[in-house]
């Protein structure tokens, strides 16, 4: 009821309206006391030592009520680690752990956390576990912890969500680009983007203030020269996804060709054991064979295609089907001929047509038996004792990064989310290039400043719908 009045009583003159809004947005946006959460941060299973998280305000002084120590945990520094033994509610002695204290802001979550250690066995975890619901915590939800850290100011958003690429990486490329997001690489660059938006867009809005005084603070050219210079930036910026997909999900290779001709072999050879049936009757591959190798840093999957001919046999046109659709949807295929019958134009005709010229790696096989050279191959190697292969893995990697200036060491983008994020600032500001260059009003210009600053703002978190956060770290597993 007085929330009622004051509303009416304020509404009274404009000002006053602008005020209240800021009182109301203060009020309903002021943070609240979050629940007190706790989950096992280590591995499922039997292992030498596990670890438990309590997160919250009152995370010390809840778990303080089930250790027992030489001093209370209420007393003890942040950064600190104490022994003691966790008990039960009926002071039953549960295990001996090492329990380590981080108070609020300096932890992973901004709160007060407790991370207690204990020996690694299951049915302990448990025990320990159901001690800590007792004090009324609850269980995390998946990156709830990660979340919090976001909330609280800890990360941004794109730190958060490299959290998740630095636990699911599979090669040493993912891996420092994952390390380097978390570090905030990415962040800095889109923030150094934000802020030359800010600037310029400052200086449009402030001639629109004084448009009766006739003003110019930027010139028409400098301000299109600005504008054009930030497009520049951002569409680097969009071009490195095509890198960081492929250092972040790895490079699909098809491997393609005539019946017989070693693509079996090569891939044996390639994930060292006898994984692939190899035998000298042509079609003996009918179904795709996928498998996973890391090269000099980098994952490749290789899919093992049936020899594409001609064929009444049933089974082996499904194959041949499927092959051609594995062609169509890799990064790269490797298309193997042997040095008997060189290579298949017209089959090789076809591959270029599925997959596109800037695919095919053309490969000759088996130089043990016979090396006859031939001018439209790129390569040659012998799948039997291995001869040719480390060239082949180089060729794999320049035709994948197509030369590209960017490394692990990039600030690159990895996520669709960031990727469209980027994409639609990029259109705002060649809209809004587009307007300063037919010298429209400042207003055009200014609109579409302020929509890509926006855009940026969502990959930081700056601005964020609760269903954006939502959809990211219910990715996340428990405990992280």
């Amino acid at each position: 009821g007085h929330t009622i009045e004051l509303k009416k009583k304020y509404l009274k003159t404009p000002k006053n309206c602008v005020i209240l809004q800021v009182i109301f947005f203060l009020f309903f946006n002021m943070p609240s006391k979050e629940d007190t959460i706790t989950a096992i941060i280590t591995p499922n299973g039997t292992g030498a030592v596990s670890l438990i998280r309590v997160s919250g305000t009152d995370a010390i002084e809840k778990v303080a009520g089930i250790f027992r120590g030489k001093q209370p945990l209420m007393n003890t520094n942040s950064h600190t680690i104490h022994y003691g033994k966790i008990v039960n509610k009926n002071n039953e002695v549960i295990d001996d752990v090492l329990v380590s204290i981080f108070k609020e802001p300096n932890s992973y979550t901004g709160e007060n956390t407790v991370e207690i250690s204990f020996h690694g066995n299951p049915l302990l975890a448990k025990k320990i576990s159901e001690s800590i619901y007792e004090l009324n915590i609850r269980q995390a939800e998946p990156g709830e912890f990660t979340k919090r850290a976001f909330l609280n100011g800890k990360i941004d958003l794109s730190q958060a969500e490299a959290v998740m690429d630095l636990i699911t990486s599979r090669t040493d490329v993912s891996l420092k680009g994952a390390r380097n997001q978390l570090d905030g690489l990415l962040s800095s660059k889109v923030n150094s983007l934000r802020q030359s938006l800010i600037d310029t867009s400052s200086l449009v809005e402030l001639e629109l203030d004084f448009a009766e005084e006739d003003l110019e603070f930027v010139p028409n050219k400098t301000l299109i020269e600005k504008i054009s210079l930030i497009i520049y930036e951002l569409t680097l910026l969009i071009t490195s996804f095509r890198f960081g997909k492929l250092a972040k999900d790895g490079i699909n290779v098809a491997l393609a060709g005539l019946p017989n001709a070693g693509k079996s072999s090569l891939l044996n050879y390639l994930v060292k054991e006898y994984r692939a049936i190899v035998s000298s009757i042509p079609g003996t591959t009918r179904d795709i064979i996928r498998e996973e190798v890391s090269i000099d840093g980098i994952l490749y999957t290789f899919f093992d295609t049936a020899g594409i001919r001609e064929t009444v046999d049933e089974i082996e046109i499904e194959g041949v089907k499927r092959s051609r659709d594995t062609i169509k949807n890799s990064d790269l295929v490797v298309f193997i001929s042997d040095t008997e019958r060189g290579i298949d134009k017209k089959l090789l005709n076809e591959i270029v047509q599925l997959a596109g010229t800037s695919k095919v790696i053309k490969l000759i096989n088996k130089i043990d038996l016979d090396f006859k050279t031939n001018s439209e191959a790129d390569i040659y190697i012998s799948a039997k004792t291995g001869q040719g292969i480390q060239s082949l893995f180089d060729l794999l990697r320049a035709k994948a990064l197509n030369e590209a200036i960017f490394t692990e060491k990039s600030a690159i983008v990895t996520s669709v989310r960031h990727l469209n994020c980027l994409k639609r600032a990029l259109s705002y500001l060649e809209d809004s290039r587009n307007a300063a260059m037919m010298n429209l009003s400042g207003e055009f210009i200014s609109a579409d400043l302020r929509n890509a600053e926006n855009a940026l703002s969502e990959i930081v978190g700056e601005i964020s719908e609760d269903d954006v956060l939502n959809n990211i770290f219910m990715n996340f597993c428990i405990g992280k």
